[in-house]
């Protein structure tokens, strides 16, 4: 679902009649935690990221990823974000290719109110399993998925609903 406006470029839009296809929850019990997520639709057209997170069996994440169809960018375009948090800090993923297991990301903590939050893609840095790679920043010419993940390193519930997602072309 991607809809060109001027400059900006909807990546997805959690309006009432959008469905969730192609959005998944990946949860640490892929590597034997206990922590559980999901994501749902309000009735007032948001996103709503949400569940808790266990630290049991070496766990402590939670995360949902939206895959596309390949979108052209470069590293000085930004990732605008209309969200409203909980107050706990949130990581914003992208990956080049779905298939490279390294995702460039960037923190942002939420205030419990509606905010924008802005990602300029250069800024955005190489990690794999919470470990800092020691490759480039993000330089590449293309996404093609995005992820918003939660692991703060202690049990807590959480609650992300986001209303929209976009790239500014500027």
């Amino acid at each position: 679902m991607m809809i060109s406006f001027m400059n900006t470029e909807v990546i997805f839009n959690f309006e009432k009649d959008t469905d969730l296809q192609g959005w998944s929850i990946v949860d640490d019990v892929v590597m034997g935690g206990r922590s559980n997520g999901s994501l749902s639709k309000t009735p007032d057209g948001h996103g709503l990221f949400s569940g808790t997170i266990s630290l049991e069996n070496n766990g402590g994440f939670s995360s949902i990823r939206y895959a596309f169809t390949p979108i052209q960018v470069n590293k000085d375009q930004l990732i605008r974000i209309r969200l409203k948090g909980d107050g706990k800090q949130y990581q914003f993923r992208v990956k080049n290719e779905v298939s490279d297991n390294a995702s460039y990301i960037n923190y942002f903590d939420t205030t419990g109110d509606w905010q924008e939050v802005e990602f300029r893609l250069g800024d955005l840095y190489p990690t794999y399993r919470g470990r800092k790679l020691s490759r480039p920043d993000f330089d590449h010419d293309h996404i093609e998925e995005i992820r918003f993940l939660i692991g703060n390193k202690r049990p807590e519930s959480f609650r992300l609903l986001i209303d929209k997602i976009e790239l500014i072309k500027e």
